[in-house]
């Protein structure tokens, strides 16, 4: 979480009163200018006014441009994408920050760090109304979308940070070259179009395949990827129509809701799996 010496901050701790406490502190650490890190252990009960039990460490820290030297190694590193480790050693009150190279913990390390964000691919096929209240739905959460559209000035002009608009020249080499756990929602101006970017992506078997449309067009899709070779498991995977059922408003922002709650419930599988699966390998349960 960062706070800002005008108040505003970025991010949160979980809200309630402990953050509002913390917040106190940030705001009273920033008043005496950069100092010494400071570690404070809370404890979640009566004397905050909160009833969840347990105990919490928070690290507050207070940064000036005398820190950017420091601090570039890690935006750099962010820029790229992706999580990465950080090891952290306390020095001189603060703490001093380093890319970890190797798994194992380097002497003198005293804690690991995760920095970055762990942002899902996207692939969203098609810029009309749909896709756009899409976009500016994403925006906000853990995805990484690559907007595709093969018309000239269908894009709006303010795209949103973790959205790329590309003007689609083959969709075919978009889902070869898309990574396996992407997420593709297909939602062209053309029926014919969206069956070949629906029949190519059930293919190579991504964890979601979307397709806005009625279940009338599912059932003529269905008929068309059977035709193709399609197996049954891989026909079935197909979400069409695509959100949450029992949420039936055609408005496209209500759409967008519905879909990116799918999408997060998706994720969130995805990523419990892999958390479970060294667990697994081990034979635990």
């Amino acid at each position: 979480m960062v706070v800002r010496s005008d108040g505003a901050f970025h991010g949160t701790i979980g809200g309630g009163q402990l953050e509002f406490l913390m917040l106190d502190i940030a705001r009273e650490m920033l008043g005496q200018g950069r100092g010494p890190a400071r570690i404070v252990d809370q404890a979640l009960g009566p004397d905050l006014g909160q009833c969840c039990g347990g105990r919490v460490k928070i690290l507050i820290e207070t940064f000036d441009r005398r820190d950017l030297d420091d601090i570039t190694p890690l935006v750099e590193a962010e820029a790229k994408g992706g999580l990465f480790d950080v090891e952290c050693r306390m020095e001189d009150g603060r703490v001093r920050r380093e890319l970890a190279s190797e798994a194992d913990v380097a002497p003198g390390c005293e804690w690991r760090e995760t920095h970055g964000e762990d942002r899902t691919p996207v692939l969203l096929f098609g810029a009309g109304h749909v896709g756009r209240a899409l976009v500016l739905a994403l925006a906000p959460l853990p995805f990484s979308v690559r907007w595709l559209d093969n018309r000239e000035g269908t894009f709006p002009s303010h795209i949103p940070a973790n959205a790329t608009a590309v003007h689609m020249r083959s969709p075919e080499a978009e889902i070869a070259e898309a990574r396996p756990d992407s997420l593709i929602l297909v939602m062209t101006h053309d029926h014919p179009l969206d069956m070949a970017i629906a029949a190519a992506a059930l293919r190579r078997g991504f964890p979601y395949v979307g397709l806005i449309g009625s279940a009338t067009k599912r059932a003529r899709f269905e008929k068309r990827f059977r035709e193709l070779g399609l197996s049954r498991e891989r026909i079935a995977s197909l979400v069409c129509p695509i959100g949450i059922p029992g949420i039936t408003d055609k408005d496209p922002a209500v759409i967008a809701a519905s879909v990116v709650a799918q999408l997060l419930q998706v994720r969130e599988r995805r990523q419990l799996d892999r958390n479970l699966s060294p667990l697994a390998a081990a034979g635990g349960t």
